[in-house]
């Protein structure tokens, strides 16, 4: 019994963002290849939302690495509040980026379920003296969606390069907004988002 609690607890931290308390990115990649697999079984689409803290740099800088961890964990509480399916699955993907896999969601559905995302975000109100975009903390988010039967080329990592896609269509338009981007439109060389 105390070795299956150990396991478990070795289980948890290695799957686990120690700062934020969702997933991690190893935990996020798991979970990527077995809805991947599930979406191309049951022909239901799966959408990703890749999310970026607009200037969390200038965030840190001008309030501190301590309010800038806490500023990170209230971030994906809000994020995983807003998600109310049990299969939603939220991960911190590194740095201020957060992605989050919605199975049997299409386009229009998880662009509502971004929207909802970014205004949780927006009226909590989090200051933000520094940002070009609001005094407050934003969210920029990119949303794509993949739907069999698919391409045989195509593979989890480019449902991921979509929304990093549109992620960088938010920023390059202003900030504080979803971007979309359909899977099958996205070449292999999508431009990486801007910093900040």
């Amino acid at each position: 019994e105390m070795l299956r609690k150990s396991n478990e607890k070795l289980t948890q931290l290695a799957t686990t963002d120690a700062l934020t308390g969702i997933a991690n990115r190893r935990s996020f990649d798991r979970t990527l290849e077995v809805e991947w697999k599930r979406m191309k079984r049951n022909g239901l689409p799966l959408a990703l939302i890749v999310i970026d803290i607009d200037f969390f740099k200038r965030y840190n800088d001008h309030y501190g690495h301590k309010q800038g961890d806490a500023c990170l964990h209230q971030v994906a509480q809000l994020i995983r509040q807003a998600l109310t399916r049990p299969g939603d699955f939220v991960a911190r993907y590194g740095g201020e980026e957060f992605v989050v896999l919605l199975p049997a969601t299409d386009l229009d559905g998880a662009s509502h379920v971004a929207e909802r995302i970014r205004l949780a975000v927006q009226s909590r109100g989090i200051p933000h003296e520094d940002s070009n975009v609001a005094p407050s903390v934003t969210l920029s988010l990119g949303v794509s969606r993949a739907v069999p039967p698919l391409p045989v080329d195509m593979t989890p990592e480019s449902l991921f390069r979509a929304a990093d896609a549109a992620l960088y269509e938010a920023k390059s338009q202003g900030r504080n907004r979803v971007g979309t981007r359909e899977i099958d439109l996205v070449s292999s060389s999508a431009t990486p988002a801007p910093q900040g």
